[in-house]
């Protein structure tokens, strides 16, 4: 590809916007431009390396036997509703009817599709089991997108799904999805962690989620060191604590109301009251649904609401402010349990442990002091609802402590189990004629957003370092002075024969500065380049350089160019798998 005719506008400097590392190289680097909020298009530099994530995911389900269908954008939206998913979905994907009046999902519901694809096409044992794949965009309403393509509307993404007869084939079945993908990530030159993920609402097993880490990721992870254990922050245990000593335990004395004008956070409580965070009990009012609940959880800590949600069995959202003052009689920040009545209260068990408690006293500015949980309001329902933290004991139960990174999701790997395929009467015979229902999982990859986080660890202060098989071209050829024929007539016979050889070259053949051309070539990020200009042809060489390595350039007989390229790129890739 001539520089000259190729579409690779790149910017000097990125919009005010870009905060990421990817975001800045995404728009500096021509992959992608905005074309409103959180939806972009992807030009030509940035899609072929996206179609290089795809064809090296690709090729890894196939290897495991997958087949590729192509399945349709618009869904009957009867299939949503046939599996219960269909009152949870976001307004933005039920928009479309046609003429008759009758409702699709834009790209919503595949497990419900291939669940019923799967009740009309298998029948018998020996159809299982079977792996299914499909290229498709997920849509997703982003309120406030960020980040570029990490936290786009859209993303190009690549799923598949696993069909099989019983529970221990669908176990078998992801691990080797779980296997595969961390296979291909590691040929994209992407580092991994596979963590504990929240279920879908339809999921009645487990699921995992493959992410990158990285600075400018947009998931907490919640990790051991010492024994491998990784979680999603939303959704990591958090072990009980463990039995007070009896020396601190004691009754406080009786509960006192204070006057706290305009104290209405943790922060201004303490300071007012001069207590410690851990002494607080904080009341948290949620919905879900039309139903309102109410969580406690130590003043310290932060309420997960995947964990709410997986406790009460559907999602929760925050309260507005009218449904708090409604269940506590007190405005935003003063709420709390004593006194509280036809309302359902869960409490972490952190917080039966708080002796001498502080809480809303459910009136306007005023709290109450000397608060204890079975002795002042009733003992509430527990369970394990707070965010893990820095320095908590390993939910594995093993030796070492949580420690949390940020980091990109890339993958998951979801275990559906059966119940999609009882919704659907995707059922089987087996061996001995009996019909069963088909134990599904599903795997789904971010192509697109796997190319941020391939560059959020690949790069430097002046562009991209793209690994070998994520490159969009293998070679960078930099003819310095276009107007020399000499140097023009030995750059382009070099692009020919690298061409010839099965290389992807972009050639620089713009009559622009050595300086422009060694800047965008630092910024395109190629693995390789061959930099033809008349000093060295005079002595009848090239010179070769890696983008990993810009200051080690060598000498190359012009001959000998071709192999030393080829050498040149697989020593790069050797390099990153070290």
């Amino acid at each position: 590809m001539r520089a000259s005719n190729a579409f690779i506008p790149t910017l000097r400097q990125a919009p005010k916007e870009a905060e990421a590392p990817s975001h800045v190289l995404m728009f500096r680097a021509a992959l992608a431009r905005k074309t409103a909020p959180g939806l972009f298009a992807l030009l030509p530099f940035g899609l072929r390396a996206v179609k290089n994530i795809e064809r090296i995911v690709r090729d890894e389900i196939e290897r495991k036997g997958g087949l590729e269908l192509s399945l349709p954008l618009l869904q009957p939206a009867e299939l949503a509703r046939r599996s219960g998913r269909l009152e949870t979905m976001d307004p933005l994907l039920l928009s479309v009817r046609d003429s008759l009046d009758r409702e699709f999902l834009l790209g919503a519901a595949w497990d419900e599709l291939i669940a019923d694809l799967a009740s009309r096409e298998i029948s018998s044992y020996r159809d299982l089991p079977r792996i299914l794949f499909h290229l498709h965009t997920r849509i997703e309403n982003e309120p406030r997108p960020r980040l570029g393509l990490i936290r786009a509307i859209e993303s190009r993404c690549l799923a598949a799904y696993s069909l099989n007869r019983d529970a221990e084939e669908l176990d078998r079945s992801c691990e080797a999805m779980l296997k595969m993908l961390g296979r291909a990530f590691q040929r994209c030159g992407i580092d991994c962690i596979i963590a504990e993920a929240a279920c879908s609402t339809v999921n009645d097993g487990a699921c995992r989620a493959i992410l990158a880490p990285a600075d400018a990721g947009d998931i907490e992870i919640a990790y051991c060191e010492t024994t491998g254990f990784a979680a999603l922050r939303d959704v990591c245990p958090c072990l009980p604590p463990g039995e007070e000593d009896s020396a601190q335990a004691g009754q406080p004395p009786p509960i006192e109301k204070v006057s706290t004008p305009g104290a209405s956070t943790v922060e201004d409580v303490c300071r007012f009251l001069n207590v410690q965070p851990t002494q607080l009990i904080k009341t948290l009012i949620y919905t879900a649904g039309d139903e309102p609940v109410v969580v406690l959880v130590r003043g310290d800590r932060e309420a997960g609401e995947k964990k709410i949600a997986a406790v009460l069995g559907r999602p929760v959202e925050m309260a507005p402010p009218e449904v708090i003052e409604r269940v506590t009689g007190a405005p935003v920040g003063f709420a709390g349990p004593v006194g509280l009545k036809n309302v359902r209260i869960l409490a972490d068990p952190e917080v039966l442990q708080v002796q001498d408690g502080v809480t809303g006293a459910n009136e306007g500015d005023a709290h109450l002091v000397h608060v204890m949980a079975g002795r002042d309001f009733p003992r509430p329902e527990t369970a394990d609802l707070r965010l893990a933290v820095e320095g908590d004991p390993c939910p594995s139960g093993g030796p070492g402590t949580i420690r949390r990174t940020w980091g990109i999701e890339l993958a998951r790997v979801e275990k559906l189990g059966i119940k999609l395929s009882e919704v659907f009467s995707a059922l089987y015979n087996d061996v001995e004629g009996v019909r069963r229902p088909i134990a599904m999982a599903r795997c789904e990859v971010s192509l697109t957003r796997s190319m941020a986080a391939a560059l959020e660890q690949h790069h430097d202060e002046k562009g991209i370092v793209w690994p070998v098989s994520l490159a969009p071209y293998d070679v960078h050829v930099l003819a310095l002075g276009m107007k020399d024929p000499a140097t023009r007539e030995a750059a382009e016979k070099i692009v020919t024969e690298l061409e010839k050889e099965g290389l992807d070259v972009l050639y620089d053949d713009r009559d622009e500065s050595p300086g422009v051309k060694f800047n965008d070539a630092d910024l395109l990020g190629l693995p390789v380049r061959v930099i033809v200009g008349k000093r060295s042809l005079d002595e009848g060489m090239v010179e070769l350089a890696r983008r990993d390595r810009p200051r080690e350039k060598t000498k190359t007989p012009i001959g000998e160019v071709v192999q030393a390229v080829k050498a040149s790129i697989q020593s790069v890739a050797d390099r990153r798998c070290e």
